[in-house]
């Protein structure tokens, strides 16, 4: 190691990083002055050896070694794959006032690379997962790279849909809630302070799904949020939107639907209907890749196996035949 300070960012203050990756790791970690070795089972030491490559590689870079990089890092190597982390964790796609947004996890990254390679994308996976933050982030990107000229950020007001009446004000303030998390990362990507005047010109525009029927959406960056809300219907009114030079990203939960009972979610058919359609790709994250507080993860795999627990438990129906017997 050529640089010694990188050791010192490598092991941390009072050498936290390198108590975090120990624990992470098989071989015994011994580390003297610039040097650092390994003791253990072949295998074990090649995964340590290429975990802190990886990490003197976030230096190289100039990048700040923080826990979360360290788990990511480990956690990415683990789980196999050709991929560099360093590559995975460092990829910009948007930076404002310090503030620099990219992938955390490589499924994350992959998601990411799709709207780059393809048309229409579909982002599925439980809460947490940056689905629509890192559409919308790319939404910017493509703005400012003058690939699109407006953006048009929309979801199925189905939970407003049912209380509109019962709420004060005009439409658009009764509205205006539901959509508020589409603003709320807005003001992270873009300076708050332009935003009304760039929804005012039409280049943003944040909307209810209804006002998308009839419209031809051409040269847009088009993000469908909440999309296992919306009916077959609504989806295929949506997707049919699609204009020259746009590009459409849906983002949705197919655990979360909200829609009454016995109402389909679009979401869910989309896949068998689109599977294999040239241009259209679905990018699956998983709760591996929740970027929220690490027990949001664990949250979303307890109701996982709470689900499937009940699905097991539920009565199955006997065969028809049988059931004229009991009779």
């Amino acid at each position: 190691m050529s640089d010694p300070s990188w050791m010192v960012q490598l092991l941390g203050p009072r050498d936290e990083m390198l108590k975090l990756v120990e624990k992470s790791l098989k071989s015994d970690v011994l580390v003297r002055g610039n040097e650092i070795t390994f003791t253990g089972e072949p295998a074990d030491n090649a995964l340590a050896e290429r975990v802190f490559t990886e990490l003197l590689e976030f230096i190289e870079k100039g990048e700040p070694l923080t826990a979360d990089a360290v788990r990511r890092t480990v956690g990415m190597i683990e789980g196999g794959g050709e991929e560099r982390p360093a590559e995975v964790l460092t990829l910009n796609i948007l930076s404002r006032r310090g503030k620099t947004i990219r992938p955390k996890t490589l499924n994350q990254k992959r998601y990411v690379d799709a709207i780059d390679e393809h048309t229409i994308v579909f982002g599925i996976g439980p809460a947490g997962t940056g689905k629509t933050y890192l559409a919308m982030a790319k939404a910017v990107q493509a703005l400012q790279a003058k690939q699109v000229t407006r953006i048009i950020l929309t979801r199925p007001a189905v939970e407003a849909g049912e209380r509109l009446g019962f709420l004060p004000g005009t439409l658009y303030d009764k509205i205006d809630p539901y959509l508020r998390p589409l603003y709320d990362a807005l003001h992270d990507m873009i300076d708050p302070e332009s935003i009304p005047r760039l929804m005012q010109n039409g280049t943003i525009e944040v909307a209810p799904l209804a006002y998308m029927r009839g419209r031809t959406l051409n040269d847009a960056f088009v993000v469908l949020d909440e999309a296992q809300n919306t009916t077959p219907e609504q989806m295929k009114m949506f997707l049919t939107r699609l204009g020259f030079g746009s590009k459409i990203v849906v983002t949705g939960d197919v655990t979360q639907v909200d829609l009454p009972n016995g109402t389909h979610s679009g979401l869910r058919v989309v896949r068998e209907i689109l599977e294999g359609v040239e241009d259209v790709h679905f990018a699956q994250l998983a709760s591996s890749d929740v970027v929220r507080h690490r027990l949001v993860g664990d949250i979303v795999d307890a109701y996982a196996k709470w689900d499937d627990a009940r699905q097991e438990a539920r009565p199955h129906p006997l065969p028809a035949r049988q059931q004229g017997r009991r009779r």
